[in-house]
């Protein structure tokens, strides 16, 4: 999975699904929706990979999170091609990622550790990080309405279904969801 699906999420997610009998649809849908912040990373980056042409399809494939804050914060040394420096930081980082998946899927077979909690570990991460989207937003709504839906299809009975009717629903909510315009002040400070 490491080598074909680069994206430790969806990886940890898809498994999570698949040992809950989750449908294929349901799984795509979730990893799609899980990893469609990759398309806002892929526009933000189409002029920096606009001239490539050797490597142009490997960079969009591996452009994670990680890779995404290296490139756009390190920039090249001045002897360096662009290209072959963004492919080498892509390269590693997908590297690192497949060799630690591989050894922990061979050594985990061999070694015995218990540890309370870490399955645990990932959910808290995906909290916090929500957690400061709501602060940096201050819009609350799409993340409530994310956690209503699936719980109420639940609630009804959909319990094999809610996942999947959850995302939709709240997808589509989130959708249709406008960000309050903020009101322009006259000169002498009043609302118009």
């Amino acid at each position: 999975m490491s080598l074909t699906i680069f994206a430790g999420a969806a990886q940890f997610m898809a498994i999570s699904l698949i040992n809950q009998n989750k449908s294929f649809i349901e799984i795509g849908l979730a990893i799609f929706l899980l990893n469609a912040r990759h398309m806002v990373y892929g526009f933000s980056v189409l002029e920096r990979y606009a001239p490539f042409k050797r490597f142009k399809k490997y960079l969009i494939f591996g452009l994670t999170d990680e890779t995404y804050a290296l490139i756009t914060t390190v920039e090249p040394p001045d002897d360096a091609d662009p290209e072959f420096f963004d492919f080498c930081i892509t390269a590693l980082n997908q590297s690192y990622w497949t060799t630690g998946g591989i050894l922990g899927a061979l050594l985990g077979t061999f070694i015995s550790w218990n540890a309370p909690g870490l399955d645990f570990a990932l959910t808290a991460l995906f909290v916090v990080l929500m957690i400061e989207q709501i602060r940096t937003l201050k819009r609350p709504g799409p993340f409530l309405l994310g956690l209503a839906a699936p719980v109420l299809f639940y609630a009804l009975g959909f319990t094999d279904q809610a996942l999947f009717l959850g995302i939709v629903i709240s997808s589509a909510g989130c959708f249709f969801m406008k960000k309050k315009k903020t009101v322009p002040e006259t000169e002498e400070g009043a609302d118009v």
